[in-house]
């Protein structure tokens, strides 16, 4: 999650305004995250000024939707190549996440970029996106949870039964310290 939310996916479609020569000229669509829909306007301006040398002012948006994933019920592994700039130069990174959603996956890389490697979202530049399957995993951290017989033990924990229920239908306080071992 960056300063202004989490990420969504963002679908902009924009061309070179008509002109008499050109009445239709060629459309360019662009897959980007941004919080939301103005900044992933701003976003395509500039990629297409370094791409197309095309600016906002001699260009025009034709549609901006915002894509949301279907089933967001399953854990999937996502690798995202990226590139981001930082105080000694540019750099090309390949990343792997576990996430339910590939744009919870790319809030995760905005978060661990900034806490790794003090990355301003401004300076990443995501390449590609794709779902990994678990036997390509090649990072360590993603490989652990991909395994199928893993296990969340929690061994020492406080019995919750007091949480659904009005504040005075029990003791609040106890003279016995709470077991939390129930192993």
């Amino acid at each position: 999650m960056t300063v202004a939310g989490l990420m969504k996916q963002f679908q902009v479609v924009g061309r070179k305004a008509p002109t008499g020569d050109v009445p239709n000229p060629e459309a360019y669509r662009m897959i980007i995250f941004a919080p939301n829909a103005v900044i992933a306007k701003s976003k395509f301006w500039y990629y297409m000024h370094q791409f197309r040398k095309m600016k906002k002012t001699t260009g025009e948006i034709l549609d901006v939707v915002e894509i949301v994933e279907k089933n967001n019920r399953i854990v999937k592994n996502y690798g995202i190549w990226l590139r981001y700039s930082s105080r000694s130069g540019t750099h090309n990174m390949y990343r792997e996440f576990r996430d339910v959603s590939l744009t919870a996956a790319v809030s995760q890389l905005y978060d661990e970029m900034a806490g790794r490697h003090r990355t301003r979202p401004r300076s990443i530049q995501i390449i590609r996106t794709s779902i990994v399957a678990t036997k390509d995993l090649k990072r360590v951290n993603g490989m652990q949870f991909a395994k199928a017989n893993v296990k969340f033990p929690l061994p020492h924990r406080v019995a919750s039964a007091k949480r659904g229920q009005k504040a005075l239908s029990g003791r609040t306080f106890t003279t016995v310290r709470p077991t939390t071992f129930f192993g």
